[in-house]
């Protein structure tokens, strides 16, 4: 299995969503577990990596293991290794860059 990194590279907040659908509305803002330029490594497992977001491993972990295990997105993706994957918060997304290590 090979390691892969995980790369926080976009966090977006729609607060319109917000306000119609939450609690709190806009009040509670854009993701407070994770920033952009975060980085994690996974090593394998379905060991979720320290301090990476439980809801967000749950919506990423296919993708990370597929990575791990020596999937290609080829010729869909441009570079072979590589997704660009998010999290399923609606109104709050995380977006990730996902890229298998070489050995």
């Amino acid at each position: 299995m090979k390691k892969v990194k995980i790369s926080v590279i976009r966090k977006e907040f729609y607060p319109e969503f917000a306000d119609e659908y939450l609690t709190d509305g806009a009040e509670v803002g854009p993701c407070l577990l994770l920033n952009v330029g975060d980085e994690f490594i996974y090593d394998g497992g379905a060991e979720m990596p320290l301090n990476f977001c439980p809801w967000a491993w749950i919506d990423i972990y296919r993708g990370v293991n597929a990575l791990s295990a020596g999937a290609s997105y080829v010729p869909w993706n441009k570079k072979d290794g590589l997704q660009i994957l998010c999290c399923t918060d609606g109104i709050r997304p995380v977006i990730f860059k996902v890229e298998s290590l070489d050995d």
